[in-house]
Order: structure tokens, then C-alpha cells, then sequence
């Protein structure tokens, strides 16, 4: 080989192989872990959420098979699978966590996570002490606060609206979520003819029981909080309420759409979507302690039209008017 030959080969090498290598580096593949309670992966609720995740990584440029490994956990309703895989998740020691809901986030504290961590769906970050403050968070977590609890009373003054002879409200909350926090407001906001009844739920038979001790007073009308046990028996309550006779409110827009009368909360598509901007920022080098933790801006509100008809009840126009979308 001639000597001229020889040095364009070898410069040649030298140029090729740091290119190489920078385009190796820029496609490293970085690992997160994702705990969603109360949902199975083939629940029809759980596929727009986590599309909705994707799409907000995949905006940003992180793409799952280049450059993003990504493990979602589906414990479904079950108390004992969450435990057990919040500490198989923390075992594959991701980069960054997400936590899908307040049962997740909760799960990984009890197995003492200490790993980057971003939350969608969580009712009171600071009650339940996974941030020191809404606009300094410390520690290793952030993400997208569910609401805040002043829309407590609003859900009472819709079902008054609706249901004008409203004369007890009974509650239901999962025992092991935080949603009991709303009673003091919604209690509140309640006139004095109008009782409150709560009851603290682990299972479904306490769920039917529960709504069977609500149907038994007179004018009676469901508020079912949020959390995994009401997400994984969501369709048996509404068929019990509906049996019942009982105007069901609850936050979320699929228990509208599967039968409920009426529900007003934000869109879980758009906390999921948010989120991804944050497990982002952490992967490009921020710090959770330093991301504020953010509420919705908007408030959507669903009323099954047919669900009215079959109760008897007239919904006001104006409300229609108001209302984001209306099932027919």
C-alpha cells in the first residue's frame, strides 16, 4: 500500500469513528418504569391514558425501541399485586418513575422508592407528604395534582341542580386512597336539609352494601370518590345505582359514559400527557425538587342525557348549555 493511500485510510478511521460514536451516544437507550393501579392492560380506560404518555415522550423525541426502554405495571384492583410490583419495578432501577394514579404513588413510598419520580393523578401531594410544597416539591417527586379540593362543593351543587329533591348524598371512598379529604368541604357546601352520609370501602361487597344503605333513605343521590377499588368496579356500580334509582356523580368522564348521570373533573388523558413533559425534563437533567407541582386548568363536565330520562329527572337547559359534552 502506498504510503499516501495508507494516510487517508487511517485519517479516514478517525473521522468515521468519533461520528460513530456521537450517534451512539445521542441513541442511548434510557430505562423508566410506569405503576398504573386499579387498571388492567386490557381495560378500555387504560389505553387512551398511557397513548396519551406515549404520545407526550414520543413529542419530545423519546421513542420506545431507540432511544426508550419503557416497563408499565397493570397490578389491576388488587392490593397485593401493586405491592409486589412496585417492588419489582424499583428492582430494574429505572432512571425515572411514573405513578399513575394516588395508589401508585403510594405503593412506591411504602417500598421506599428514592428514585426520580413523576405522578399524574394524585388528590394531595402535600397531605399525604410526598412533597414538601405545590411550588418547591423537594425530595425526589413531582407530577400533576389530580384538583384541588375547593371542587369538592361543585359536585354537590351539580347534583342539587340535576336532582332538586336531593335530600341525602351518600359518599363512597376507597379506604386505602386519599379521597376522604373532600368530605369536609363537600359537607360544607351542603344546606342544612341536605344530609351527608360517608362510607369507607375495601371491597366490592362493601361497595354494594354501601349503596344499598344509601337507596334505603329517601331522595337519595351517589357521589362515588376516586380511586382503584371504584376504577375496577366502576361498571357494577353504575348498574347498582341505576337499579337503584340513585343520580351517580363521579369525577372522571368514563363513568358517564358508561351509564352514570353526570361527571365534572378533568381530562386524564391531558395529566398523563403533562406528565411525560416532566419524565423529559428529569431524563434531560432536571431535578424533581425543582418542578412545581401543577393542577388542571380546565374542568370538563359530562351528563348522560339517557341516564336522566331513565331517573325521571329534567336537566335544566342552561346546564345543557354549560355542559361539555352530553350523552344521548
Amino acid at each position: 500500500m502506498k504510503r499516501r493511500e495508507f494516510i487517508t485510510l487511517v485519517t479516514g478511521a478517525v473521522v468515521v469513528r468519533p461520528l460513530g460514536a456521537q450517534a451512539q451516544q445521542a441513541e442511548q437507550m434510557r430505562r423508566i418504569g410506569v405503576l398504573i393501579a386499579g387498571l388492567s392492560e386490557s381495560d378500555p380506560q387504560a389505553r387512551p391514558r398511557i397513548a396519551a404518555f406515549r404520545e407526550g415522550l414520543q413529542s419530545r423525541g423519546w421513542i420506545e425501541g431507540r432511544n426508550l426502554d419503557m416497563q408499565v405495571y397493570w397490578p389491576g384492583g388488587s392490593a397485593a399485586r401493586l405491592r409486589s410490583f412496585a417492588d419489582e419495578l424499583l428492582q430494574t432501577k429505572p432512571e425515572v418513575v411514573f405513578a399513575g394514579n394516588t395508589a401508585a404513588l403510594l405503593a412506591l413510598r411504602a417500598a421506599k422508592s428514592t428514585l426520580p419520580t413523576v405522578f399524574a393523578q394524585v388528590t394531595d401531594p402535600v397531605g399525604l407528604g410526598v412533597v414538601e410544597s405545590i411550588a418547591r416539591p423537594g425530595g425526589n417527586t413531582s407530577g400533576f395534582a389530580l384538583y384541588e379540593f375547593d371542587v369538592a362543593p361543585k359536585w354537590a351543587e351539580l347534583l342539587r341542580e340535576i336532582a332538586p329533591r336531593t335530600a341525602c348524598i351518600g359518599v363512597i371512598y376507597d379506604a386505602s386512597n386519599d379521597a376522604e379529604r373532600h368530605l369536609p368541604l363537600l359537607e360544607k357546601a351542603l344546606s342544612p336539609d341536605v344530609r351527608l352520609l360517608s362510607y369507607s370501602v375495601h371491597s366490592r361487597p362493601e361497595i354494594e352494601r354501601a349503596i344499598e344503605q344509601i337507596a334505603s333513605q329517601s331522595n337519595a343521590a351517589l357521589i362515588v370518590l376516586p380511586g382503584p377499588l371504584a376504577t375496577a368496579n366502576h361498571e357494577a356500580i353504575i348498574e347498582l345505582a341505576i337499579e337503584r334509582r340513585l343520580p351517580l356523580f363521579y369525577p372522571y368522564r368514563y363513568f358517564a359514559l358508561a351509564g352514570g348521570l353526570i361527571s365534572y373533573g378533568p381530562d386524564l388523558r391531558d395529566q398523563y400527557r403533562s406528565a411525560a413533559s416532566y419524565v423529559d425534563r428529569i431524563l434531560r437533567g432536571e431535578k424533581a425538587a425543582d418542578l412545581p407541582v401543577q393542577f388542571p386548568t380546565k374542568y370538563k363536565l359530562i351528563i348522560n342525557l339517557k341516564t336522566a330520562k331513565a331517573l325521571g329527572l329534567t336537566i335544566p337547559s342552561s346546564l345543557l348549555a354549560t355542559a361539555d359534552e352530553v350523552i344521548e
